[in-house]
């Protein structure tokens, strides 16, 4: 139901035209996804989806496909089934097979990569990269094995595409559509929305949002360099360590966003493996799916690579370090071989934080990769639903249409339980300034008072031990703590070598308690926006100096986290 045999006997609903989504595989699924709601409210229309099962990726698409809620036919009965309309994002599998109108969109910046590249030698004695075929837009992808076009329609997103493709495969300019890019599109419906992005990740007032982003093989910023015999650039595990040795915690934040093939490839629980401890220093895995636009709306700064999400993020205007940049695997005459030879490089051997700071200080957004991404931005919906509809051979709804807006992530604030060093200077009276870090070793040229704050939920249970500060999160009814006063009074018990404990309630909430007996409430006022337990450290460092509780709680607490002030009252319980 509701094809095959027998199948307008038990069908509801018969009469209507059939439209298959074709999925070869996560990543390609996600374009389809974008366009899905073209379909909405419409009563002649019957949604079908198949996987061709042709990709080296194929976990996580029975769970992508179940989720639609759309009926899943086998491969097999899918390419004996006869619809109206076939949609596909990839080259992928048998498409000749399709008994239908099959129409192909990217599922990337247009159609940019090879997919080989061969060794050739040099008069010198050398070799050379020589890129294969580009995929989507060549012969070899475009053509079948009689030398007639695949797709009926095919949707490009830029006039320049038309230009490669009359170059590469003449056979196919008759199917081309000038159609846009939808993804582009709900991103830029999105941006209105940056600073709710911004919220939902954590990012504080004055933090920077730093945003890792790779896409997959060997040479991508994620990848080992070469495929694993060894000899690459495999900048990734120095990478990530001294992303929490180098930024202080309160004044920048980092998530990653990873290709789909990543993810898949080598598994969400071995992707978070890997990033265990960088996950642990506040770093945030964004899904792959549904959050990655997101990020990159609500991103100061992207650290990433030649694939496709490094070019809408640079599109959007915003700062781009390439940390890994091959030019043999694009094509030589698309815009994003361009953007990735001219964009800034991240060097390892050179300090991260200066790199990122001058890359935001100094960077003029350049306009070409908006006006390539689409030279129709906003139309997409309204000239995909106008294809579609007139493959299916019927008028188009009346309404306008309409492409879902990006959902609002879940609040993700980051999440600190690996030991902090944090770093304090008495600026004046009841005024401190904090730095905290997430390695035990800062930049050479830190300063300040140093002491040890230890999240009570850390893996390292033997640095609660050393820790000055011990705090944690929760809610303040939360019936396994009994409250606040009542945690913060077992946990001095439970580690007899701190001098304060801190348990924050709230985005701007603490209850402190010290191990002279002081029980304190902090609260941030208003327009404060700092981690309620940097001012717990705050506070202890102005009592460790020997300063007495009469000056906070009298004038409340002054804190500093790099160039933004916060001010909290003290008040004694």
């Amino acid at each position: 139901m509701p094809v095959g045999d027998d199948s307008a006997r038990w069908a509801t609903r018969g009469g209507t035209h059939k439209v298959l989504l074709v999925v070869h595989n996560v990543t390609s699924a996600t374009r389809l996804l974008d366009i899905l709601p073209l379909f909405d409210d419409d009563l002649r229309v019957q949604l079908l989806v198949t996987c061709t099962e042709s990709s080296a990726f194929r976990a996580g698409v029975a769970e992508l496909l179940a989720e639609t809620g759309v009926p899943v036919l086998p491969w097999e009965q899918a390419v004996e089934t006869p619809v109206a309309l076939a949609i596909a994002a990839s080259f992928g599998g048998q498409l000749p097979d399709i008994i239908g109108h099959l129409a192909i969109l990217s599922h990337g910046i247009g159609y940019t990569k090879r997919l080989a590249t061969t060794r050739h030698p040099t008069a010198g004695g050398g070799s050379s990269e020589v890129g294969g075929p580009v995929f989507g837009l060549s012969p070899e992808w475009l053509l079948d094995k009689d030398g007639v076009p695949v797709a009926d329609a095919l949707v490009l997103s830029h006039p320049e595409q038309y230009e490669r493709l009359r170059t590469a495969c003449p056979e196919a300019v008759p199917t081309a559509v000038l159609a846009g890019d939808p993804c582009w599109d709900r991103m830029l419906a999105a941006r209105p929305y940056r600073d709710r992005f911004r919220r939902a990740l954590g990012v504080r007032a004055g933090q920077r949002l730093v945003v890792l982003n790779s896409t997959w093989n060997p040479e991508s910023l994620f990848g080992d360099g070469d495929g694993g015999d060894g000899h690459g650039d495999d900048i990734l595990p120095s990478l990530l360590p001294r992303l929490t040795s180098e930024f202080p915690a309160d004044e920048y934040r980092f998530a990653a966003v990873l290709h789909p093939n990543i993810w898949h490839g080598h598994g969400p629980g071995q992707i978070r493996a890997w990033l265990d401890r960088a996950r642990r220093s506040g770093l945030a895995l964004i899904d792959p799916l549904h959050g990655w636009r997101q990020a990159l709306i609500a991103a100061d700064a992207v650290i990433g690579d030649h694939g496709s999400v490094t070019y809408y993020v640079a599109a959007l205007g915003t700062p781009v370090l390439l940390g890994a940049a091959p030019l043999a695997g694009l094509a030589p005459d698309a815009p994003v071989h361009d953007f990735v030879r001219d964009a800034p490089r991240l060097d390892p051997a050179l300090p991260l934080r200066l790199q990122v700071e001058t890359v935001v200080s100094d960077h003029h957004p350049r306009p070409e990769p908006a006006e390539f991404t689409s030279s129709v931005p906003g139309e997409s919906a309204g000239r995909l639903r106008r294809l579609f509809y007139d493959a299916l051979g019927i008028p188009e709804p009346t309404e306008p249409a309409l492409l879902n807006p990006l959902p609002l992530p879940p609040h993700e604030p980051p999440s600190h339980t690996v030991p902090l060093l944090v770093l304090t200077r008495l600026l004046g009276t009841a005024e401190v300034e904090v730095t905290r870090y997430a390695r035990p070793h800062p930049p050479a040229d830190s300063t300040g008072e140093a002491h040890v704050a230890v999240h009570e939920d850390t893996r390292e249970t033997h640095q609660l031990a050393l820790a000055d500060v011990v705090f944690r999160y929760g809610a303040p009814d939360d019936v396994r703590f009994g409250s606040p006063e009542q945690w913060t009074s077992e946990a001095l018990a439970l580690h007899p070598h701190c001098s304060l404990t801190a348990y924050v309630s709230g985005p701007g909430d603490c209850t402190i308690r010290t191990r002279d007996g002081e029980l304190l409430s902090l609260r941030a006022e208003s327009g404060s926006d700092a981690d309620p337990a940097a001012y717990a450290s705050a506070l202890y460092a102005w009592l460790a100096a020997g300063k007495s509780l009469d000056e906070p709680v009298a004038l409340g607490l002054t804190v500093r986290t790099g160039a933004v002030t916060h001010r909290a009252t003290v008040t004694r319980r």
